[in-house]
Parts: C-alpha cells; structure tokens; sequence
C-alpha cells in the first residue's frame, strides 16, 4: 500500500512509537483501577490478579473495543478547521500522543493515580490551542436547541473533580453501611452473609450487564428501552440461582464445616456437597480453610499496647535490652532454640523467580533465570507488604489502619468472589472503552497518513491498531502495574474483601449511573471516590490518609494543564519554526 502522505512516514512512526508508549501508560496506571482493591485485601495474590487483568483487558480491547471510535474523543476541537490541511491535524494528534504519553510516564513513576482519558484530553486540547489559537476550541458544549452540553468541551474535566468522586462516594459507603450492619456485625454474620451472596451475586450481575449494554464498546444491542430491564433482571437472576446452586454449598463446607478436603473444582458438584458426612480430622500443618485477612494490621488497642511498650522499655532501657544481648549471645553459641534461631517472618510471600544461581549467564541455569526474570519482574511483587514502606505520601500507616473494625474472617471470605467478579467485569470494560484513549489519536494519524483526508465525526478502526492498543495496555500492567497498585491499596485505607467489594460496586453503580445520564466520569475518580466513602463508614476520619488523597487529587489538577501544556508547545514550536532548508535568505 502506497500511502496519500508517504512524505510524513517520519511522523507516522513518532506517532506510532508514542501512541504505544499511550498504551502501556494506560495499563501501568490506570488498570489498578479495577484491582488494587482485591490485591490489598488479600482476596487474590498480585500474580492472578495480573493474570485476569491481562485477559480481561485484552478481551475488551479486541472483543468488544470500539470498532468505531471517535476522531477526537473528548469532542473539543473542531476538526472542520483541518479540511484544507489534513497533515497538520495528523502533526497535531502526534504531538497529543506525545504529550499524553510523557505525562502519563511522569505521572506513572511519582505513583499518581491520573485519568487517561484527561491527559488525552487535554493533549488534544493544546494541540488545538498551537494550531488554531483559543477559537478551536470548544470550551463549553451546546446542543442544537442552545441548552449547554456538560458530556462536551472543557468543562467536562472540572465537573468530572466532583461528579465522580461524590457520588460513587455515596454509592459505596451506602452499600458498606448496609453491609456492615446487615451482615458484618451481625449476631451470626456468616450464615446471614450465606443467605444473601446469591441477592448479591444477583445484584451485581444486573449491573455488570446494565455496564456491558450502555457502555461496553460498539456491539449492537437490538433490544428495545422496554425489553432492556426485563433482560438486565433476567440475568441477575439467573446468576443469583446458579450461585445459590453451586457457590453457597461450597462456601458453607468450607467457612462452617471448615471441610479441608475439598478444592475450588468441587463447587460444580453443588447441592450435593451437603451429603457430605463429617469432616475428618485435618492434618497437623493444616492452617485453617480461611486466611488471616487482618494479618499484619493491629487493632486500636493492640497497637497502642505495643507502642506503649516500646516506651516503657525506651526509658528504662535495661531489663528489654539486656534480655535482647542474651537471647543474641546464646544463638552466637548455639545454645537458642530452633524457634529463637528462625523468627517468623513478617512476610510469607514467596518470589516466583527465586535467588539468582552461582552461574554463568550463558548457562542452561543462567539463561533460565534471566528468561524468568525478563518475564515475571513485573508481576513478581509483594504489593500488601510493599504498602507499608515509608515514603512521604505514606503517612503512620499503622495508625490510619488501627482506626478501622475488623471483621470476622470467615464473614470477610464470602465477598472475595463477589470482589474478583466485580473487577474482571470493571477491567473488561476499561479495555473495551479506554482503549481509545491510546488508539484513537493514532487512528486519526494512520488514516490522515493513508488515504490524505480528515476523518469524520466517527471513523472505523482497523482490527490491528485495536490488537496494537490491547498488547500496549497488557504489557503496561504486567511490567509496572505495580507502582499504581500500591498507592490505592491499603496506603488510603484499610482494606478487606467486603469493604473492597463494596468500593469496587459502588464504582460500578457510579459509572452505570453517569453512562445512563451522558455524564463525564473517570475510572481513576470513580474508585478514589469509593475508598475515600468506605473508610468513612469506619466512623473516624483518621481512617483515611488524607496525605495520599491529597497525592491524588494533585494529579487530577494537573493533568490537563500539563499535557496541554507540552503538547501546545511542541505544536507551535514546530508549526511556526523557520525553515532552513533553502538557507539563509541574501
């Protein structure tokens, strides 16, 4: 194929090169969006999470990702001001990308959780402003009738600030508190959990395809506005059967009956795991059919204890450390017991790569490590334990933490499921629709480049560059997802199956909610809003790190003017500098 502008093919791979760059930004910090929650609370390890992730998102990108993707996504230039000079839109969705992508990076490393689709937006919107100067711009949308359009123009971005985080917020400290005192604090929380996972299995499937019908890329949905909630309700409750089915029985053999034999593949057998007889004895290593999920984190008391005890030996100084050089100079001479010589360890997380062999590089051992590490150093993370490094956003984590109620743990392990369904669902339809976040300035370039005249309203987009923008967004989250998950895990507040459960559906109900409405809201905000809104409902606003919020939110305000800022500036500089070429005038 011999392509219209074949002249500006040094521009088609800048922007190739940096539309990719978009991509794997978008899945290092935007991904964690959808499972930062259900890593931290220890409902699944960083490893499957990725896994899921990587499979969910590419799906979505691929799948069901916008085949017809707007030209300009965020609606805030007007392209019209490009038909007589189609390069210099392509040059100015280049510099976009670039924009986007070198904030994006930045962003990315300080461990700011920022929207995408704002660094996109508003390296569009200083495109337009080194371009066309203020009066491309579209700052405030219309409608034909002249009412204002809040879903286009500038304004978008500052009532995004608010709309997001309030009312998922709402959402989802309204369905914890329900939560909380319907179940959590119950006289018998498990068997009152038991009885509603099915309503919640069945609310939460309605809305994931409530999510999927309104919002979920450019499939066709031939149902009419009438058919559509009797579908929605249809297969809520289909799902909430088939959880009642299989998953309940399974749950209560293991959480009540504590039945050690049983593995994840037994749930198809249903009803008739309760035929089971009596659980044998279990072996001596057994560790009990549910985690710790408050392990490492002190109550209020415990760590006031603790701390108190630091005191009191810090001032007397004497008794604790004496008994301290005894207990080192009897495991110097061998005399400690095996329990005094092995401590046990803060962490139980074992590194899939492992220690790296006394062998050359060229070796089979070598080699095999350094493929091991080359593939798995991303996903290879501690993130609940890497939440509490110091940093300056960190703040006394283990205060913030001490404010928050545990629950019981068998009650907290009837929500990992729900949580792990409700961020695959999330992450399915963040690659399905932010996607065009990275591919959509880059099938502006690419049909400039090829056939030389401006796109439409609305333009298709060839299967590869969806393919391209999915396997930017996978190889972003697997090789740096990790930076982003740790700041909204356990860094804002206490985390825990049922809270993050709670925080992932709110974030749900909030985007459903402002899809329906045509209101403009990001993921990023949506899930920040959620957590700020949960550890609220522990009833001490010391319970949230507001040094972290406050991290966050910085990005948010940031962003546009930032990307506009870079972009606007490469685009006039390169618009407007001389050109040398026929040298210097006589």
């Amino acid at each position: 194929m011999v392509a219209a502008y074949s002249q500006f093919d040094y521009i088609f791979a800048i922007g190739t090169i940096f539309a990719f760059l978009d991509a794997w930004n978008i899945g290092a910090n935007d991904v964690a969006n959808s499972w930062a929650s259900s890593v931290s609370s220890r409902s699944i390890s960083y490893f499957q999470a990725m896994c899921g992730a990587s499979m969910m998102e590419f799906a979505g990108a691929l799948g069901v990702g916008g085949r017809v993707a707007d030209t300009i996504r965020t609606k805030i230039v007007d392209i019209d001001a490009f038909e007589e000079s189609p390069a210099l839109l392509m040059l100015g969705m280049v510099c976009a990308t670039i924009a986007s992508s070198v904030y994006l990076t930045m962003a990315t490393k300080l461990g700011m959780p920022v929207s995408t689709t704002h660094s996109i937006l508003g390296g569009v919107l200083g495109m337009g402003v080194g371009a066309l100067g203020g009066r491309g711009i579209t700052w405030i949308g219309y409608n034909s009738n002249g009412s204002v359009d809040i879903t286009q123009g500038v304004v978008q971005v500052f009532l995004a600030w608010i709309i997001a985080p309030c009312m998922s917020g709402f959402f989802a400290s309204s369905i914890f508190l329900m939560t909380k005192y319907g179940v959590l604090l119950s006289k018998n929380p498990v068997m009152r959990g038991l009885f509603l996972v099915p309503v919640y299995f069945m609310v939460t499937a309605g809305l994931i395809v409530m999510l999927l019908i309104w919002k979920g890329g450019d499939y066709e949905v031939n149902l009419t506005e009438s058919q559509i909630p009797g579908v929605i309700v249809a297969a809520g409750a289909l799902w909430g059967i088939l959880m009642a089915i299989f998953l309940v029985p399974w749950m209560y053999r293991v959480v009540v009956k504590e039945d050690w034999q049983l593995k994840g593949w037994h749930i198809i057998q249903g009803p008739f795991l309760l035929r089971r007889g009596e659980v044998p004895p279990p072996p001596a290593d057994f560790q009990g059919a549910v985690r710790n999920f408050y392990e490492g984190h002190l109550t209020r008391e415990e760590l006031d204890a603790r701390r108190a005890q630091e005191n009191q030996d810090a001032e007397t100084g004497q008794a604790a450390t004496q008994e301290g050089s005894e207990d080192e100079k009897k495991v110097a001479d061998g005399e400690a017991s095996s329990q005094e010589e092995a401590p046990a360890p803060t962490s139980t997380y074992k590194s899939m790569i492992g220690p790296k062999p006394d062998a050359t590089w060229y070796t089979a051992a070598g080699l095999w490590w350094y493929f091991k590490w080359a593939l798995l150093r991303g996903v290879d993370r501690d993130i609940v334990a890497s939440q509490k490094d110091k940093s300056i956003v960190g703040g006394d984590i283990e205060e913030i933490h001490s404010r928050a109620t545990h629950f019981d743990n068998k009650a907290e392990f009837l929500y990992t499921f729900l949580q792990v369904m409700t961020a695959a669902s999330a992450s399915f339809v963040h690659g399905a629709n932010d996607v065009a976040n990275a591919i959509g300035p880059y099938a502006t370039v690419y049909q400039i480049w090829s056939k030389g005249n401006v796109p439409g309203g609305q333009s298709p987009v060839p299967l590869w560059i969806l393919a391209f923008g999915g396997a930017g967004i996978v190889i972003g989250l697997w090789t740096y997802g990790y930076n982003i998950m740790k700041n909204l895990g356990n860094r804002v507040t206490l985390m825990s199956p049922a809270r993050g459960f709670c925080m992932e559906l709110g974030s749900v109900i909030t985007v459903v909610v402002a899809t329906r409405l045509k209101l403009p809201v990001s993921t990023t905000q949506c899930i920040t809003g959620a957590i700020v809104g949960v550890g609220l409902c522990n009833g001490d606003w010391r319970a949230i790190n507001w040094r972290m919020v406050a991290w966050i939110y910085l990005g948010w305000f940031i962003t546009v003017p930032t990307a506009g800022l870079i972009s606007g500036c490469l685009m006039g500089f390169i618009t407007n500098a001389p050109t040398w070429a026929t040298g210097p005038a006589n």
